[in-house]
């Protein structure tokens, strides 16, 4: 038993991991291909936009996530009817998502753009990224939905596919649509806004299958149902839009005390601390139909196995990342500094051995946010998303930066990932871990 279970976390967890970092390395050629096609306005215009990008997104993950933990906890409850109201459920309300981005990307982009803070020529560039990107929301929604109950259905392979697959058509329609048919920003947007599509249709193939049990049920939407997908799925929406909170707060407070250069430097941590980012939430989705899975089976020595292996392989993951990171800081800066600055290079490789030893402690934290909700324990993982990604670095922030300046603001995350920590183990030795199912009720 235990050695299955450690193929199936390794199956889950590498797969998983795969699928994160050619999300990460598309986001990143993204980036790359706009300010160098488009220059800096192009590139502040991707930044602006990108925050509804992240919350439009997360909204899918959210009730990607809490169905897909409430799908996998009835099919190992032996509850099939109940696993496909969860699907149908979580598949309508995301349709209904994608269709108020869809509505606000045709009518109010230009105000959204605004609101955002775009002026100017970049005022241009920011709506037509909004008004074609959100033209898809529909279908980034579904997209993230379909993912996730996918691998929850037993086919963490399609799902990697299917990730892969959407990020390689985006960098390469990147490519043709930026270079050699010269679209513009309209261009950028519709590469981005098509990788959906492509995601969408391969996870369809699943449900095609004759071994699948991931079938539509019958519909009977209410707040009541809506309410329990988000509030079990509501850590993965604050994980998935924490990212541009920090970007937000970091890029005002960089440029109030080191100037460009200062932001410079933090977009050279940030782009590393993305893909490092993406392993360790491959480790956490992927461990987590398991751990439902063994949770709606009444299997607690399954569920306390797995959360221990998660969090051995965290650790050591996040160990061996930081003593990277320590060894190599300098060429890893040089790679974004191809004009060579000096006070560039210092301020990048100082922010990347302080900001990565963030990485020590973070890994631990997802893996401890992801074992609460898959065993639907909502509240502690609420809490733990909402302080490590939003509240506890702007708290932090401003009186670390303060009183260190620029070493300030690299050590925020670390602290806030360390408190984190703290709290949790605190809260752990209060209270009897919750290892065994309680009765969930009625979905509906």
């Amino acid at each position: 038993m235990a050695h299955t279970l450690r193929r199936d976390f390794i199956k889950y967890v590498s797969l998983n991991m795969l699928g994160m970092l050619g999300l990460s390395c598309y986001i990143l050629a993204d980036t790359f291909f706009v300010a160098n096609r488009l220059g800096a306005d192009g590139l502040a215009a991707l930044n602006l936009a990108i925050c509804v990008f992240g919350l439009m997104n997360g909204l899918g993950l959210m009730l990607g996530t809490g169905g897909g933990i409430r799908y996998i906890f009835f099919q190992a409850q032996n509850r099939p009817l109940q696993a496909r109201q969860v699907f149908s459920s979580a598949l309508f309300w995301g349709l209904c998502l994608g269709i108020f981005f869809w509505v606000i990307g045709t009518f109010g982009a230009s105000p959204l753009a605004y609101l955002l803070g775009a002026r100017g020529e970049i005022l241009s560039l920011c709506t037509t990224y909004l008004s074609t990107v959100l033209s898809f929301a529909p279908f980034f929604i579904l997209n993230q939905i379909l993912l996730v109950f996918v691998r929850n259905d037993g086919a963490p392979r399609l799902a990697m596919c299917a990730m892969l697959a959407g990020s390689l058509l985006n960098i390469v329609l990147d490519y043709v649509f930026l270079y050699p048919l010269d679209m513009g920003m309209f261009g950028a947007a519709l590469a981005t806004g098509l990788a959906p599509i492509v995601g969408i249709s391969i996870s369809c193939i699943h449900l095609l299958r004759p071994g699948s049990q991931l079938r539509p049920g019958s519909l009977r939407p209410n707040m009541p149902a809506l309410l329990q997908l988000c509030s079990v799925g509501f850590s993965a929406l604050l994980n998935e839009i924490s990212g541009s909170i920090i970007l937000i707060t970091f890029n005002s407070l960089m440029l109030s005390i080191a100037g460009t250069t200062g932001v410079a430097a933090y977009g050279i941590v940030a782009n590393l601390a993305l893909v490092t980012t993406a392993l360790f939430t491959g480790i956490s989705q992927g461990v987590q139909p398991l751990l439902s899975r063994a949770y709606g089976q009444n299997h607690p020595q399954e569920v306390a196995q797995l959360r221990r292996i998660a969090l051995v392989t965290a650790v050591g993951l996040g160990v061996g990342l930081y003593c990277l990171v320590v060894c190599f800081s300098n060429p890893l800066a040089a790679l974004f500094n191809k004009a060579k600055d000096p006070a560039l290079q210092s301020m990048a490789v100082s922010g990347l051995r302080i900001y990565f030893i963030c990485y020590l402690f973070a890994g631990v934290n997802m893996i401890f946010t992801t074992f609460f909700s898959a065993t639907q324990q909502p509240l502690p993982a609420f809490w733990m998303s909402l302080f490590r990604g939003c509240l506890g670095i702007l708290l932090l922030v401003l009186p670390l930066s303060y009183l260190l300046g620029l070493s300030g603001i690299w050590l925020t995350v670390p602290v806030v990932e360390l408190a984190t920590l703290v709290g949790c183990g605190l809260y752990q030795l209060r209270t009897t871990p919750t290892l065994s199912p309680s009765s969930p009720g009625q979905f509906y």
